[in-house]
């Protein structure tokens, strides 16, 4: 005979009591905009293959930020595009660069909206690596490609960035970024490293966006395998030891197996990409019918957070903020 005595769609009766056993949350203050700034003014850029995204030049960003910020979005993750770009990606730490002034117009305009800015080379180097490469051999090179990193991060600090997040996975990256950022008079800005960064083929629309694509070979060599996930552990605990703030999944959706692990692992906060490919597809499939666009991104999300995310990077902020409001 069955015990009957429990019953669990008793509690699935309606929404009020759905509500109120419900296990896992999604707050519009867990929530990262990823923004593309280009320079210029008065000008923004249609994203093909990420629908409702665009290059935004400084007053368009500004424009952005604050309709961000009114929907309830606490703060937004900066990609910068350059006018131009070299071997080393030295307009990274120009200090009127493109990302230096859009935080500059942003902290102007919305001085409590949290900007984060991503510290990587990729964006800024003609050949679209993360760091600098030999000239002969196209191997990136990790430890002079530290101090190009962490001169990218005082700039950013510099110009009144929030938090910067170094998205590079060089070896010793957060150790060097923190070690300029004391020396600049910047010990209170913390660092929300990109920790555990997989070498996916969700990167796609991104780099259609931030026009960050490799021109020789792939990043293979220093983001991480898709298989593994101890490897992962041990990224995290480097990146904490270095002085990491918080740590960093990506992505997220396809990942969380690994935002679980890492979330048993450490007692910082944690935080997930919710990356291009993911969102991309989900639209692509809402636009043919397959999906309900709202139910899919906020299940997506949901997921995300269920699996131990304490934030999410996700450029459906601005519509997840106004369906949580």
């Amino acid at each position: 005979m069955i015990d009957l005595r429990y019953r669990p769609r008793r509690l699935r009766k309606n929404k009020t009591i759905r509500s109120m056993v419900r296990e896992t949350h999604l707050h519009r203050e867990e929530l990262i905009y990823p923004m593309f700034v280009v320079p210029g003014s008065k000008q923004r850029n249609e994203i093909p293959s990420m629908k409702n995204q665009e290059q935004r030049r400084a007053d368009m960003l500004v424009e952005e930020a604050k309709a961000a910020y009114d929907d309830g979005v606490p703060a937004v993750i900066l990609f910068g595009i350059p006018e131009s770009k070299d071997r080393l990606g030295s307009e990274a730490w120009k200090n009127d660069g493109v990302v230096q002034r859009g935080i500059e117009l942003i902290k102007k305009a919305v001085p409590d909206l949290w900007v984060i800015t991503d510290v990587c080379m990729c964006e800024y180097t003609d050949h679209g690596h993360c760091g600098e490469i030999d000239p002969d051999t196209h191997e990136v090179l990790n430890d002079p490609s530290l101090e190009l990193l962490a001169r990218e991060a005082v700039s950013h600090a510099n110009a009144g960035a929030d938090m910067v997040a170094p998205s590079d996975m060089m070896d010793g990256r957060v150790g060097a970024i923190r070690e300029a950022l004391d020396e600049a008079g910047h010990e209170n800005l913390p660092i929300m490293s990109y920790a555990a960064k997989y070498s996916s083929a969700f990167y796609g629309p991104f780099r259609d966006a931030a026009e960050s694509a490799p021109q020789i070979g792939d990043r293979k060599g220093y983001q991480m395998d898709p298989a593994n996930a101890l490897e992962a552990l041990k990224e995290v605990a480097l990146d904490l030891e270095e002085g990491a703030d918080i740590i960093m999944i990506k992505p997220a959706q396809t990942y969380m197996d690994i935002i679980w692990r890492v979330r048993q692992a450490v007692d910082c906060p944690v935080a997930a990409y919710h990356v291009s490919g993911e969102y991309a597809q989900i639209i692509a499939a809402a636009e043919r019918g397959w999906l309900e666009l709202d139910r899919s991104m906020m299940e997506a999300l949901i997921g995300i957070r269920r699996a131990g995310a304490d934030m999410i990077l996700t450029y459906y902020a601005r519509e997840a903020a106004r369906n949580l409001s």
